[in-house]
């Protein structure tokens, strides 16, 4: 159900990918810009502006955007994007940690980033916006078909065994180690 939530099973290409891109950016925008104008019309006069729970949700759901935007485009790309988000994730904490701990080792002294995590982060992007497609949209782009499962005569030509090792066979594309 995960999959169908956050997009993980399907696809986006990358030109779709960009004009989403763009599409979502100007759309945060407007929203956020509506909602801080909304809010400070009802606020106090004279009060200093805070960070309301309606910013907080709509940029909730902006951050929630653009992270089933990445997981298509991963998917696309042919990665899985269960593992590489949280890497991703993982990567950019794991910066902040050290610029902050180490101060010497961030971009700046107001930054709380170091280059090799911006590099990352770079490099990310990228590949988000300039890798092709994976092998399996080869069919699609005009390249022959290539199917990863075994023919029906060489399925039925296998003895049978339990349901588990077919699933794995199904999902690795192979044999799943059986012998003889």
């Amino acid at each position: 159900m995960l999959g169908f939530i956050f997009g993980f099973n399907a696809r986006l290409g990358r030109l779709q990918y960009f004009l989403a891109t763009l599409g979502l950016i100007v759309v945060s925008i407007i929203l956020i810009v509506v909602l801080a104008v909304a809010l400070a019309a009802v606020a106090p006069h004279g009060s200093a502006p805070t960070l309301s729970w309606p910013i907080m949700a709509a940029i909730g759901l902006v951050v929630l955007a653009s992270l089933v935007l990445q997981a298509m485009r991963i998917r696309d790309i042919g990665w899985d994007p269960v593992c590489v988000i949280p890497a991703w994730i993982a990567v950019m904490v794991l910066d902040y940690v050290v610029a902050t701990r180490f101060p010497e080792y961030a971009v700046t002294s107001s930054h709380h980033g170091t280059w090799v995590g911006g590099l990352i982060n770079l490099g990310l992007s990228v590949a988000l916006l300039f890798f092709p497609s994976g092998a399996d949209d080869a069919g699609v782009s005009g390249g022959t078909m290539v199917s990863r499962t075994p023919s029906p005569s060489f399925r039925s030509a296998r003895s049978t065994g339990s349901t588990s090792e077919a699933r794995l066979a199904r999902i690795t594309g192979g044999d799943a180690g059986r012998r003889g």
